[in-house]
């Protein structure tokens, strides 16, 4: 399958639309369930936080490289835009590690009083 065939694919998976309209409820319908999907993920940083010891173990750069490779190869696989998955992947790791922090913070602060 050649690269163009593919990127042509993936555009499929996406419905036709006949104007602005639709596209932007097919839009906000994915934006839905991304939202949830994303408050489900940063719960996942609050567990992380309370297991997790010590502060300097909340960036690891090992596990961002792991993750963003992991993304990027699932959207090639799939005919999606593997830089767009890549950049949004990189703010959202940002936003996670500075969430994090926080946590980690706000739970040993309770402990402590």
């Amino acid at each position: 399958m050649s690269k163009v065939q593919h990127q042509y694919d993936a555009a499929r998976k996406a419905k036709h639309c006949d104007n602005m309209q639709q596209v932007r409820e097919h839009i906000d319908a994915l934006d839905t369930q991304i939202t949830a999907l994303l408050v489900e993920r940063t719960g996942y940083m609050t567990e992380a936080a309370r297991i997790k010891q010590d502060p300097s173990k909340v960036y690891d750069q090992a596990r961002i490289d792991f993750i963003l490779a992991r993304v990027r190869a699932m959207a090639q696989a799939q005919g999606g835009q593997p830089d767009v998955v890549e950049a949004a992947y990189k703010a959202l790791i940002h936003a996670s590690i500075e969430f994090e922090h926080r946590e980690f913070a706000r739970l040993r602060q309770g402990a402590q009083q």
